[in-house]
């Protein structure tokens, strides 16, 4: 965490204090988020060069997929050949799965399992593609296409392409044909129930639906990764965080036809840094709620980010008739071009063929910053804080955000929305409620189970 960020903060605090007013953080609940997010960078990570796999001091054991039967021609199945250099680098220590370069692998869908021995590396240079029929896929794994669970300290990289193929399923979408039934799609990247992973200079592109989900894992370390999907693609999220904590996500570039990056329940301690986004749905968390279902997400940081042309900016949403909390979570250093809703929380979503049913529960949101958010909008309503009666957005702070309309004036709308604004805010926030202006801050405990959810609630709930 940058230290200049946290005395520019703690600037907005005692600035905001002399404003507001008796504004008194004991256990100061917000700044303590902030100082806990000290997730590493990897600076300048670098591949592992091919010539240290074969040296004398320090070797690796190479295993190439076409020493053990891959064909890559992109025909001939070379799904067993891949289980087969799995099972023989997965126990050997120090090995290296190579899918070299230059050719093109057909491998359906399939589960990679460790535990594994130390520093097993995963060298994808060539292209993995899935198969194109959904008809043809098998009924037994029928939300994943390459899926690896239960690793420790593996590193996944190279200049390679994991291409999901999706275009049929995309077309067999209810979100692209209403007279068809909605159903789920595989996730062509999934690392679930695994830990101190790095996932470095990867392209994943044209995904069933999700394209790369991390779920049930802890520290991992993203960097470099291009995921790439047509604009009207349904459902295909870039990158899908749940139930996961010490993620960090930079140098990434993200374009797809759903949000760029998602985290929802039981997900903490989020870094994102150096995104480029565009086009898609913007940078959420979210969905939350749905079904009167408990979603948490603590402390998420998003710094450095340009998003373009996208159908929303930054955004949390949550259904009505959930619980838990949404809260500590920062966005700064962010810039903007023709992107439509750019600043947006919304306790009203209702992604459903059918009217959502007015609940009185909610998913809490609190404690939101966003800082030096500029760049032009496609809405007029650039900013939106739609809360719920019951359950108000509490302690949102604004500093320095410049959002214009090429062709027309900007405006903020607010429902039970608290907060304040500090330096230039435009469009104005005047609409924020004041009672955080009495505020004391206290770091409590709020009054709700941390849920888990099942292997099913990885996959996309918005069909």
């Amino acid at each position: 965490m940058d230290k200049l960020f946290l005395v520019s903060f703690l600037g907005i605090l005692i600035t905001a204090h002399g404003v507001a007013g008796n504004m008194v953080y004991d256990d100061i609940g917000m700044l303590e988020v902030i100082e806990s997010l000290e997730i590493e960078e990897e600076n300048g990570m670098e591949l592992s060069p091919i010539p240290a796999w074969t040296s004398e001091r320090g070797s690796k054991v190479l295993v190439n997929v076409d020493s053990v039967g891959a064909v890559g021609d992109g025909v001939s199945d070379d799904t067993q050949a891949f289980l087969k250099a799995w099972d023989i680098a997965c126990s050997t220590p120090k090995s290296v799965l190579l899918v070299p370069q230059g050719r093109l692998y057909l491998v359906n869908a399939t589960r990679f399992k460790g535990p594994c021995s130390e520093k097993l590396v995963i060298q994808i240079d060539g292209t993995i593609i899935a198969p194109d029929e959904p008809k043809n896929w098998d009924p037994k794994l029928p939300r994943i296409w390459l899926d690896f669970s239960k690793l420790n300290g593996v590193t996944f990289q190279g200049d390679g392409v994991i291409d999901g193929s999706g275009s049929k399923w995309w077309a067999s979408s209810c979100k692209r044909d209403k007279a068809k039934p909605c159903r789920g799609a595989p996730t062509a990247l999934t690392i679930d129930s695994s830990s101190a992973i790095m996932v470095k200079g990867l392209t994943i592109q044209n995904s069933q639906q999700m394209h790369f989900v991390i779920s049930r894992s802890d520290s991992v370390r993203i960097s470099g990764v291009r995921v790439s999907a047509p604009g009207d693609s349904p459902n295909t999220d870039g990158i899908h965080i749940t139930e996961s904590t010490n993620v960090l996500l930079q140098d990434c570039k993200i374009g797809t036809g759903d949000d760029c990056i998602s985290i929802v329940n039981a997900s903490s301690n989020i870094k994102m840094k150096r995104i480029y986004c565009g086009p898609g749905h913007g940078i959420s968390i979210g969905s939350l709620g749905k079904d009167n279902s408990t979603g948490i997400v603590t402390k998420v940081v998003l710094d450095t980010a340009f998003l373009k042309e996208t159908t929303n900016g930054l955004r949390i949403k949550t259904w009505q008739g959930g619980s838990g909390y949404v809260r500590g979570v920062t966005y700064q250093n962010v810039r903007m071009e023709d992107v439509s809703n750019p600043i947006i929380i919304d306790q009203f979503y209702c992604d459903s063929p059918k009217a959502c049913q007015n609940q009185t529960s909610a998913v809490n949101i609190s404690q939101i910053v966003y800082r030096n958010i500029s760049g032009t909008t496609k809405s007029a309503k650039a900013m939106k804080f739609a809360c719920s009666d019951t359950h108000p957005c509490r302690h949102i702070v604004l500093s320095n955000i410049n959002l214009e309309k090429k062709d027309g004036t900007v405006e903020t709308y607010c429902n039970s929305a608290q907060g304040f604004g500090y330096g230039i805010v435009h469009p104005s926030a005047d609409c924020l409620s004041s009672n955080d202006k009495e505020y004391v801050f206290i770091n409590q405990e709020e009054d709700v189970e941390d849920a888990g959810t099942s292997r099913e609630h990885i996959v996309h709930t918005e069909l």
